[in-house]
C-alpha cells in the first residue's frame, strides 16, 4: 500500500516542485520537496519502504531533470541510507533528526549535481555555486523541512496505523 501512495504522491510533489517551488528563487537556489518527502518518510518510526520511496522518487526526478539519469537516484538513496542509519543509531528526537539530514541531504544532491554537470563538460565556479546556489536551497529546504515532515507524519500514521493493546 505505501509504495501504491509514493507514486501519485510523488508525481504531485514533482509537479509541484516544477511548476511552482521552481518559481520562488532564492538567489539561485530552489527547495527540493522529492528530497524533504523522502527524508521525512525515512525518519518515520513504523516505515520499513524507505528505500523504496527513495529509489522511486530518485528515478521520477531523473526523468524530469536535465541531469544525468542516475545523478539523482544516487543523491536520494545515500541521503535515506544516512537518515536510515541515524534513525537506528543516533537520533530520539526525529524533527532535528529531520533538519540534520536535510541539511546533508542538500549538500549531497547539490554536490553530485554539481558533478555530473561537471563530468557532462560544464564547468561551474565552485564558491559561487555553493554561494549562489546551495546555500539558498539549503535554507529553503530547512525552511519547508517541518510542514513535509508533519504531512508525511500524518501519511504515515494513516498507512501505519498503531496497535492497540487491550
Amino acid at each position: 500500500m505505501p509504495l501504491l501512495i509514493s507514486l501519485p504522491l510523488f508525481g504531485v510533489l514533482l509537479m509541484v516542485q516544477s511548476a511552482i517551488v521552481s518559481q520562488v528563487h532564492l538567489l539561485y537556489g530552489n527547495a527540493d520537496l522529492l528530497l524533504l518527502a523522502v527524508v521525512a518518510w525515512a525518519l518515520q518510526e513504523r516505515v520499513k519502504t524507505a528505500l523504496h520511496w527513495a529509489v522511486l522518487a530518485g528515478l521520477l526526478f531523473g526523468l524530469a531533470s536535465a541531469l544525468p539519469f542516475g545523478a539523482m537516484l544516487f543523491a536520494y538513496v545515500a541521503t535515506t541510507a544516512i537518515a536510515l542509519l541515524l534513525k537506528k543509531q543516533v537520533w530520539k528526537v526525529p524533527v532535528l533528526a529531520m533538519f540534520v539530514i536535510t541539511f546533508l541531504g542538500t549538500l549531497i544532491t547539490h554536490a553530485v549535481s554539481i558533478i555530473a554537470i561537471g563530468v557532462s563538460g560544464v564547468i561551474l565556479p565552485l564558491i559561487d555555486s555553493l554561494r549562489l546556489i546551495t546555500l539558498p536551497s539549503l535554507l529553503l529546504n530547512l525552511l519547508l523541512a517541518v510542514p513535509m515532515y508533519v504531512f508525511i507524519t500524518d501519511l504515515a500514521n494513516w498507512l501505519y496505523p498503531a496497535e492497540i493493546e487491550v
